[in-house]
Order: C-alpha cells, then sequence, then structure tokens
C-alpha cells in the first residue's frame, strides 16, 4: 500500500465489488477470441484431433497450474504484474516482461475487433455482401455454388493447395467462395508481402479508432466499472455461439467436419509444431505470463478463496474452446461436401479462419443479416473484455510503479487517455494494405510462443525453487484456509518447467520461417524484426537479474541473499505471516528491504 506523502495517509487500493466480479473477468479475458479464433485455426492447422491430445497435457502439466499460481500471487501480494514479483526481487524482470509482453499484446490484438466492427457495418443490409458475387471487389473467379461446378478437369496447383486460396484450377481460372473474397478483398484489402504495405484502409482505421474509445470509456473509472461490463459481455456469446452450432450440425456434411475435429492423425503427434502450438495456445487462451491475471487477482480480499474460483475459469475457458471448436468444424464439413474437396484443403488455415467459416454459417440461415449483426456483436463482447483485461492490466503494472503520481485526481484518466491513443497510432500499420502480414508476425511473436515459455519458465523457477514451493503453499494455505492439492506443487517445481523448456528448445531445433496462409515465407528481415519484438521481453528477467546482482553490495552469498529476500508489505504484517525486526519495515518505504534492513523471520504455520 503507498503512502500519500502530502498527507501521510495511504492510498487505497481499489478492490472488485464482489466475488463474481472477479470471476467473469477473469472468464472474459481467458475466454475471448483465443477460444473461437485462435484455437480452431491451430486446430485445424494440425490436423484436427491431432491437436487436442498434447492440448490437454499441456492444459493439466502447465495451463491450470501456472494460471493458478498467478492468480494466488496476485492476490497474496496485493500488487499488480510488477509488484508481486518483490516476492523474489531477484526476478522482477518477470514483471518488466509481463509488461513488455501485453503492451504489444494489447497494440495487435484489438485488430481483430476492427476487422469485426468493420463486418458488422457491413451486415446492416437486406443481402449479405459476402453472400453474393455481385460485388465491385469480386473477381471473375467468384462462385456461389460450388456444387454446380464440374471439378473433372480441375487440379490443384501445389501441394498446400485450398479452394479458398485461389489454387483450384479449371481451364484457364480458378474458383473461389465469396466469403474469401469479401475477407481477402473487401475487409483486407491485402497486398502481395508485407514489405508492400501500401495505404491505410480508411474502414479499417475509423473501426480501431471506435474500439479504442469504446475501451477508454470502460475501463478509466478503474476495475469496480470494470467488473460490471463484463456481465454483459462475458455471458452473451455463448448464446450466440450454441445457436450457430445448432445451425451448423443441421447442414450437409457436418458430420464430416465433426470426426475431423475429433479424430486424431497420430503421424502428426510425431511432428515438433503441433506439441509447440499446443503448448502455446495454453498459455496464451489462458492469458499467462501476460501479468493480467496477477493483475486481477491483486484486486481480491486477502482471504478470498481463489483455488475454487480458479477451477471455475479453467473448465469454462477449456469448455468454450472445445465448444466454438464443433461450431467451427461442423461449417468447415458443410464446406468441404459443397465444394468437393478434403476438409483439410476447403479454408486457408491462417489468422482469418473464424472470419471465413463463421460467416459462411450465417449465409445459411433465415434471416442473415440479423444472425451476421448477432455473431460479430458477440465478437465484439469477447474482444473487449479481453481488451478491458489487457489493458488494465498494463495500468494496473504503472499505477503500482507511480502510486503517487497516477493514483491521484484524474491523473489515472489522463494517463489511460494517452496510452490508448498511442497505441491506436502504432496499430494504423497493421490496417494497411500490408497489415495482415504485420498483424501475424505481432501474433506469432511478440505475446505468444517463445516469450511466453520464457516467462512462464522463470515464474516457476522464482516462486517454486528461489522462493520455495512449500512456503508459498503454506502462503496460499493462510489466504484461503486450507491446503490445496499436491499436484499444482509437483507441476511448479518439476512438470511445468521441463514442459516449457522442451517446447523452446523443439521451437529452437525444428525452426521454419513464418509463412502466411502456407504460401508466402516472410523475409528474412520480418523474420529479424519478429525475434525482436520476442527478445525485447525474454531479455528483460536475465538482464534484470544480472544488474540486480551487480550493483548489490557484499560478496556473491551476501548478493544472492539479499537480492532474494521477500520484500513485504503491512498487509502481509496484518495477516500474521512474516515479522520485521524494527528497521526492516517503514511507512515511506513500504516496499523495500535493503542490506541495512533487519532479517525476515517467517512464523511456522
Amino acid at each position: 500500500m503507498a503512502i500519500d506523502e502530502s498527507d501521510g495517509e495511504p492510498i487505497k487500493r481499489e478492490q472488485w465489488g464482489g466475488k463474481a466480479d472477479f470471476i467473469l473477468s477473469c472468464i472474459g479475458f481467458a475466454v475471448g477470441l483465443g477460444n473461437v479464433w485462435r484455437f480452431p485455426y491451430l486446430c485445424y492447422k494440425n490436423g484436427g484431433g491431432a491437436f487436442l491430445i498434447p492440448y490437454f497435457i499441456c492444459l493439466i502439466a502447465g495451463g491450470v497450474p501456472v494460471f493458478f499460481l498467478e492468480i494466488a500471487l496476485g492476490q497474496f501480494m496485493g500488487e499488480g504484474g510488477l509488484g508481486v514479483w518483490k516476492i523474489c526481487p531477484l526476478f522482477q524482470g518477470i514483471g518488466v516482461a509481463t509488461t513488455v509482453i501485453v503492451f504489444l499484446l494489447n497494440i495487435y490484438y484489438i485488430i481483430i475487433l476492427a476487422w469485426d466492427v468493420y463486418y458488422l457495418a457491413e451486415s446492416f443490409t437486406s443481402v449479405l455482401p459476402w453472400s453474393t458475387c455481385n460485388n465491385t471487389w469480386n473477381s471473375k473467379m467468384c462462385t456461389v455454388s460450388f456444387a454446380a461446378q464440374n471439378y473433372t478437369n480441375c487440379s490443384f496447383s501445389n501441394e498446400s493447395a485450398s479452394v479458398a486460396e485461389n489454387y483450384l484450377e479449371c481451364g484457364n481460372y480458378t474458383k473461389v467462395d465469396p466469403v474469401v473474397e469479401f475477407w481477402e478483398r473487401r475487409i483486407l484489402q491485402i497486398s502481395d508481402g508485407v514489405d508492400d504495405v501500401g495505404g491505410v484502409v480508411w474502414q479499417l482505421a475509423l473501426s480501431l479508432l471506435i474500439v479504442w474509445l469504446v475501451v477508454y470509456f470502460c475501463i478509466w473509472k478503474g476495475v469496480r466499472w470494470t467488473g460490471k461490463v463484463v456481465w454483459v459481455t462475458a455471458t452473451f456469446p455463448y448464446l450466440v455461439i450454441t445457436i450457430l452450432l445448432v445451425r451448423g450440425l443441421t447442414l450437409d456434411g457436418a458430420q464430416d467436419g465433426i470426426i475431423f475435429y475429433l479424430k486424431p492423425d497420430f503421424a502428426k503427434l510425431a511432428t515438433s509444431q503441433v506439441w509447440i502450438d499446443a503448448g502455446t495456445q495454453i498459455f496464451f487462451s489462458y492469458a499467462i505470463a501476460l501479468g493480467a491475471m496477477t493483475a486481477l487477482g491483486s484486486y481480491n480480499k486477502f482471504n478470498n478463496d481463489c483455488y475454487k474460483d480458479c477451477i471455475i475459469i479453467a473448465v469454462v475457458n477449456s469448455a468454450t474452446s472445445l465448444y466454438a471448436g464443433f461450431a467451427i468444424f461442423s461449417v468447415l464439413g458443410f464446406m468441404a461436401q459443397e465444394q468437393g474437396v478434403d476438409i483439410d484443403k476447403v479454408v486457408a488455415s491462417g489468422p482469418g479462419l473464424a472470419f471465413i467459416a463463421y460467416p459462411k454459417a450465417v449465409t445459411q440461415m433465415p434471416i442473415a443479416p440479423l444472425w451476421a449483426c448477432l455473431f460479430f456483436i458477440m465478437i465484439v463482447f469477447l474482444g473487449l473484455d479481453s481488451q478491458f483485461v489487457g489493458v488494465e492490466a498494463f495500468v494496473t503494472a504503472m499505477l503500482d510503479l507511480f502510486p503517487k503520481f497516477l493514483r491521484k485526481g484524474y491523473n489515472r484518466e489522463i494517463f489511460i487517455a494517452v496510452y490508448c491513443f498511442v497505441s491506436f497510432l502504432i496499430g494504423l500499420v497493421m490496417v494497411t494494405n500490408g497489415g495482415m502480414y504485420v498483424f501475424q508476425l505481432f501474433d506469432y511473436y511478440s505475446a505468444s510462443g517463445m516469450a511466453l515459455l520464457w516467462v512462464c519458465f522463470f515464474e516457476c523457477v522464482a516462486v517454486a525453487w528461489i522462493y520455495g514451493g512449500a512456503r508459498f503453499y503454506d502462503d496460499i494455505e493462510s489466504m484461503i484456509g486450507y491446503r490445496v492439492n499436491l499436484w499444482l506443487r509437483i507441476c511448479w517445481t518439476v512438470l511445468t518447467p521441463i514442459m516449457t523448456v522442451g517446447i523452446l528448445l523443439f521451437s529452437f531445433i525444428t525452426f521454419e520461417p513464418l509463412k502466411y496462409n502456407k504460401t508466402y515465407v516472410y523475409p528474412s528481415g520480418a523474420q529479424g524484426a519478429g525475434m525482436c519484438m520476442a527478445f525485447a521481453s525474454m531479455i528483460c528477467i536475465p538482464m534484470y537479474a544480472i544488474i540486480k546482482l551487480i550493483i548489490t553490495p557484499g560478496s556473491f552469498r551476501e548478493r544472492w541473499n539479499l537480492a532474494t529476500a521477500s520484500a513485504f508489505t503491512d498487509q502481509h504484517l496484518d495477516n500474521d505471516r512474516c515479522l520485521f525486526f524494527s528497521t526492516a519495515f517503514t511507512p515511506n518505504n513500504d516496499s523495500k528491504a535493503s542490506s541495512s534492513d533487519g532479517l525476515l523471520v517467517f512464523d511456522a504455520l
């Protein structure tokens, strides 16, 4: 708790208005576009059912344990992504790394909402523009009914061919679904590569501005206001997904899509990419290593039962991913039968999969424009509550870093406004003609993959090995009143570090250049820029630790002991968890324990 030097009064930290606000905010962030957008396209990319096996292994051995660790750590320390690592000051670089990651995530994640708002605007019409080929952006290759075509003399131009990617050659030209042309030629207006950025698509730029304004006015008053907003944004999507699923299951060919979704191709399990994608998807969808869950946990009361909360959130999160998968693959089965091709070739397996399969399903429904509007409103809700918490995580980190300034008057609101505006300006590069290529670079390198795995490894090391897994178990018991399952500690100590290091090594050993839709290979310069985004967060952890040891006085052993000594606050004294000698805590320096301060003595429970 920070102290206001002007009047000596403590600056009060906000708390949730109720337990349900916390649970829904966590669900709103963790259950988002990663479930209905990223999970289906990774599952499709990696052979359907084959992806589910490593997904559940990574979920049990890494995702849920680290998810609970972050929530519990935030609640115990009562601080956001930066402050929580006072529990092990040597590793406060973890907080810096997560802040960098969530800053980059907030810039590119909201682009999906800009696409969606553009789709929503185009849905207010009597005939959906992606259901016909009579639009100015359609090419001569556009066709509404593949079933009417004779594919006897058609062939795929390469091994990664897809009808949706204009590879199905019939005579002198190809056949393309209008849904695909609307996505590529109307929404994205995509160029030939990342080096051809082109101009800004003004409709997307306007959509991006609108979304950032909505985000700002939904979070500027803090978590009590945000906690009420998610009551709507976190629940409405389930109604729409259910409607789309019911419709998808009634389409011809839906059964084939579901079989592809559930039946594993065991040969895929021998490829490292399936395991890499499964591991990174778990950490991405559970919003781990972003500082967001520690921030949300920090607004809980000290004695909140976060263990039961985390079980509820974890079940809802993974169940939503699987549920959305059924909706996506039922439509893919229909599209495959309609086009007369295999399911794995029906559409491109890139980030735009959800913006092809879902709109296609909507065109098959009565009163299609109405259902289109409801669907895209659902996507807005799914993305907004995730964006709320992502921005809140970054803001919380800054508030905890500069509490005396940012928690006064309207400074918080002004800071958030400046932050949103700067993020909007940076995001404009992703609404250009080449913006999709930039977006995928951000998605692959900045806030997923190696960066998340790296941070998760060091989180486990800091808590389970340096601070002490048994000691943290005692801390959890002091909060919730009982001992949690021993499996979590086993994961923090052994399984999760092994899993994260293993996936990281696999990704380095089997490194391949990033591709867009399996065909466009990113140039080396773009790959290098992506790696720089990843290393910008990863380097924070070892660099901070090295600097900390260098500037700390004494022998190496003394430096190590001082650098790993937890710096607790009066909150922990109030809960009888630790005792300080008289010099270890002063009101004006409540978050530091210097070399001349006393020792930190813990009472045994």
